[in-house]
């Protein structure tokens, strides 16, 4: 029992944040009504600016950390309030980027707040505006920012009325309309999160009952797959093998053919290193080919005749002969001479 216990605690706490979750993006899709509140020039006193609803105009002021006159109580509750601070509260400077970076220009502020600012990200609020071009291929962005205590008493002040929502704003400058926002609260939901978190939990029961029967079914079809798979194997096998074999039960696979060919044919390598050593150190080997057996060499030597002998003493060639005629030309050292040998497959070299 404990550990059904333990496994429904989990399971509801895990369904109460996916509902949490999908009350706030609800809440940022259906949007309840706009109130906002805009700090005049005295500190700490704003004008209520609302819907017909509510008298447009009101005057409320913040005092030991609360929010009173006319109607604001009525006016905020359930809304989506918005309070918009004087600029002089805030640090405002400009900051300017490369073009591109108007995809990412939230995460560029974030990361570079505290060299734009005296606070770190986890001290400050802060907010950009929109960016604007600034030519060559460059943009510019303004960057409000003040600490995070100067609008801690504004945001319990509000949340006390039990808005929607909760957004804190500041103009770009005095003399401008531009709004920035700096900080925004999901202060309540429009969708009843506890009654959105039982039917989350009906809903995973019943999948967890399909899954149960998914794992029964597939376990069954899965046998039946590995039945007929070894089956389809053991026919693949036997194909191969017949493929692979000739007539005679030879291997005829290419990798046996390489193999013979590498103990039928002699290595090019080994043709050199042969040469190398029958041949005397006055004979100079200009032109070597090889096709398949056959060996023909070409080069300058002082005695011609003698190198069919050594050529024939060696059990790498065979019937060693003159293809072309000896001829001595004026500027060669000795005969240039013209043989040709058949290779015999010995994969090694004589000692």
């Amino acid at each position: 029992m404990t550990l059904w216990r333990t496994i429904g605690e989990i399971l509801a706490h895990w369904t109460d944040t996916v509902a949490a979750a999908v009350v706030a993006a609800a809440g940022r899709f259906v949007s309840p009504r706009v109130v906002r509140l805009v700090e005049g020039d005295r500190p700490d006193t704003f004008a209520l600016q609302a819907d017909k609803a509510v008298a447009d105009g009101q005057r409320v002021t913040f005092a030991n950390g609360r929010f009173g006159g006319g109607t604001l109580a009525d006016a905020v509750r359930g809304s989506r309030l918005e309070l918009v601070l004087r600029p002089n509260r805030f640090v405002v400077r400009p900051l300017e980027l490369p073009a591109r970076a108007s995809e990412f220009l939230d995460g560029i502020v974030r990361a570079q707040i505290d060299r734009l600012t005296p606070w770190t990200a986890a001290d400050a609020v802060f907010g950009c505006g929109a960016p604007a071009p600034a030519g060559a291929g460059k943009i510019v962005t303004t960057i409000a920012a003040t600490t995070r205590a100067n609008t801690e008493p504004y945001v319990a002040g509000l949340a006390a009325l039990h808005p929607a929502s909760l957004s804190i704003f500041t103009r770009a400058g005095e003399e401008t309309s531009d709004l920035i926002k700096v900080f925004e609260l999901q202060a309540h939901g429009l969708l009843d999160r506890q009654r959105l978190s039982r039917l989350l939990r009906l809903v995973l029961a019943g999948t967890a009952a399909a899954a149960v029967l998914a794992t029964a079914a597939g376990a069954f079809v899965g046998n039946y797959l590995d039945g007929r798979r070894a089956e389809f194997n053991g026919e693949l096998a036997a194909r191969r093998i017949a493929l692979k074999l000739d007539r005679d039960g030879a291997d005829r696979s290419p990798f046996a053919g390489l193999a013979r060919r590498k103990h039928d044919s002699q290595a090019s390598v080994i043709v050199l290193e042969e040469l190398s050593r029958i041949l005397p150190d006055n004979t100079y080997v200009t032109t070597l080919h090889i096709d398949g057996a056959t060996l023909q060499i070409t080069g300058v030597t002082q005695d011609a005749p003698s190198l069919i002998g050594l050529m024939e003493q060696s059990r790498h060639f065979s019937r060693a002969t003159f293809f072309a005629p000896t001829t001595h030309a004026p500027s060669d050292p000795g005969d240039r001479f013209h043989i040709e040998a058949k290779l015999e497959p010995v994969n090694t070299v004589s000692q």
